[in-house]
Formats: C-alpha cells, structure tokens, sequence
C-alpha cells in the first residue's frame, strides 16, 4: 500500500516527537497530557500507517530506528512550518477583526467630523485600522447590504429601514441647484412651488424609490409627479447635467460645493424639510468595534459622551 502525506495528521507527528525527543513513553505522555496507553497505541497506528517500526523497545529503553531516525527532521520541519502557518492564520484573523470597512457614496467632510470620528475610536482602539470605501449611488446603504461594509455613512429614509441602526452626524437644508443660466437663478431664494414645473435630476432608477423620492421632494409636491430631466449617478454627472441645462436637483447644504465649480448656483429653497445624513450599522452585527466606531460618531457630533444602544 502507497501512503501519501494526507495520511498522516499532525497530532500523529507531534505524539512521535515527543516519545523521540523523550526517548520515554511515560514522560512523553506526560509531557502531551495523555495517557501512556493512548500514546503508545497512536504511535502504533503510526507505524502501521509508514509499514515500518519507529521505535526499538525493550527492557534497556526506547530507541529510535533508522526509519524513526530518517522522519524525525521532517517532523519537526512539518510541525514548524504548521506553527508558522497557524500565527500567519491568528495574525490575518486578527487584523481582518480588527478592520472597519466604512462605505459612503456622499464624503462626510462635514466640519471635520471624519477625523473627529477618528480620533475618538482609535484613542479607545489603538490597534484597529479604518478603511474607507467609496460606493456608487446605486446603492444607498453603501455596501451595508451585501455586507461589504461594516458601517456607512448614508442619506435617510434607508430602505428595509429595520435591517439597521443609524445616529444622525447631521441635519441640513436641502438646496436647490441650477444652471447659471436658468431664469430663478437671479433669485437670493427660490419657493418650491415655483418649481414644480420644472425637469428635476433623479437617481437611477433602480435606486430605492424611498430615496429617489426624497431628492426629488415628493412630499412637497402635494402628489403632483415630478418632472424627470435625466438621471445622474455621481457627483460629476450631476455637475454636467446642470451645466448643460437638463434639470435642476436638490442637493444638501454640506454638498453644496460639489456642485458649484463654475456654471452652477445654488439657492435656498423654502417649502422643502431638511435633509438628514446618518452613520449607519447592521441591526444584528454585535461586533463591539461597530458599536465603538457609532459611539464615538454619536460624541463628535454631540460633544457628550453616547450610549449607542440608546441609538
């Protein structure tokens, strides 16, 4: 019969090396925290498995054979090398636990909130490192959903709102934006109701209605529909719709400068509620780093300290 490596387990290596570093079952028994009977019936089933003894035993000791001579520095090789594989395995696992993905599809530059964030969470968590992850805004949970991120920052309402806990990092006004050239852009305020006839910039739509709502203010609307002028995806297309014409959008305070590079105004709008910006989580992620990271957003934005199961 031809034995192949995957024949042999570790704990069969380790009890072998033991009884040859020993030269003693007794002791080396003692040494695995096994008993002599268990030990010398593995090393058997050992020898079975090579076709060869590994042991002399008689009333003078134990010897190794030439066979047990010849395994012995490649047990030890195999033994290092598995020790070395499971501390690269602990060291991996670690970091991978000690590692917060954060997915935002709007940056949270807000005043300084990120490093505010930051520098609370790593005071009581040296070790962990923070990872940002931009997503597109066809997702508006920003990787929450399909679990690529731990937390997010995200505009609310969020769909299937009871998957998660959130505390809001700020509340602002929506404003209207829009072409230079567009005839209220004169105006130092604009009333929503001077724009319900007017093409409006939508998210995709496969993006969640509850969202695409909100930005197009359809509780303001008092049920009439929106006017679509053209989807945008990302910031630069928004820009480049307003620029050339295609509609206008609400965009919140804080992203306000996205926006206005040359060609585009934004305006005050009366008769719309504000906007809110959440730092979000997975209700049932108990992970005690995820509930860190939104304490320490929950003190930033307060300036006192948070209990974030009272989020």
């Amino acid at each position: 019969m031809v034995m192949t490596i995957t024949d042999v387990h570790g704990r069969d290596l380790r009890y072998f090396l033991a009884v040859a570093e020993e030269l003693h079952f007794t002791r080396a028994a003692e040494r695995l925290y096994v008993s002599q009977p268990a030990l010398s019936k593995q090393i058997r089933a050992l020898e079975r498995q090579l076709g060869a003894p590994l042991f002399d035993r008689d009333r003078h000791g134990v010897r190794l054979t030439e066979v047990g001579t010849a395994l012995l520095p490649h047990a030890r090789a195999v033994l290092a090398a598995w020790a070395e594989a499971e501390g690269a395995v602990r060291a991996a696992r670690a970091a991978r636990e000690a590692t917060l993905v954060i997915g935002m599809s709007t940056s949270p530059g807000r005043g300084g909130l990120l490093p505010a964030i930051r520098s609370r969470f790593t005071e009581a968590h040296p070790e962990a490192r923070l990872r940002l992850r931009q997503i597109g805004w066809d997702d508006p949970t920003a990787g929450l959903a399909d679990g690529t991120s731990d937390l997010a920052f995200v505009w609310l309402p969020l769909v299937d709102a009871e998957r998660y806990r959130w505390v809001v990092v700020a509340t602002e006004p929506r404003l209207i934006a829009l072409s230079e050239r567009h005839p209220l852009a004169g105006r130092d305020r604009i009333a929503f109701a001077d724009l319900l006839d007017e093409p409006f910039l939508a998210l995709p739509g496969e993006v969640a209605p509850e969202l695409r709502d909100h930005w197009l203010a359809l509780d303001a609307r008092d049920a009439r529909p929106a006017r679509i002028g053209a989807e945008i995806g990302s910031t630069d297309e928004t820009y480049e719709a307003l620029v050339d014409g295609l509609g206008i959008c609400l965009v919140a305070e804080g992203n306000a400068p996205l926006l206005t590079r040359g060609g585009v105004v934004v305006r005050p709008v009366d008769g719309v509620t504000p906007t809110r910006f959440a730092l979000a989580w997975r209700a049932d992620d108990p992970r005690p780093l995820v509930h860190d990271y939104a304490r320490a957003a929950a003190e930033a934005v307060s300036g006192t300290p948070a209990n974030v199961r009272q989020l």
